[in-house]
């Protein structure tokens, strides 16, 4: 059930974001699901394999190259999903960083208070 919400809020999350930016589009709530699910499929098989193989480069940057791993992962999402699309590599940044940081402030949302 935990895994749907916060699958349900990342659409939100992306939703929101292609509302908001002028570079990134998306087909409604639908598109925005599928854009959710296929960005979470990527984070948990690509992602992992890119940073493996980036690792001396990552490092030399101090971690700034992540933001570069996470527009690649973005813009091959664009290149899957035909009702998804981002303008260009910076604008595929943009939406990375925006987008982490609205779904962090979403997902806090779910966090129970264990005292």
């Amino acid at each position: 059930m935990n895994l749907i919400i916060r699958l349900l809020l990342n659409a939100l999350a992306v939703f929101v974001l292609a509302n908001v930016l002028t570079g990134v589009t998306v087909d409604g709530y639908v598109g925005a699901i599928i854009v959710a699910v296929v960005l979470s499929i990527l984070n948990l098989l690509v992602k992992p394999i890119l940073v493996i193989l980036t690792l001396p480069i990552t490092i030399i940057t101090l971690g700034l190259f992540l933001l570069v791993i996470n527009a690649c992962i973005i813009l091959l999402a664009d290149k899957l999903i035909d009702g998804f699309s981002v303008a260009n590599f910076w604008t595929a940044i943009l939406f990375s960083i925006l987008l982490s940081i609205l779904q962090w402030l979403l997902q806090s949302f779910l966090k129970d208070d264990k005292k």
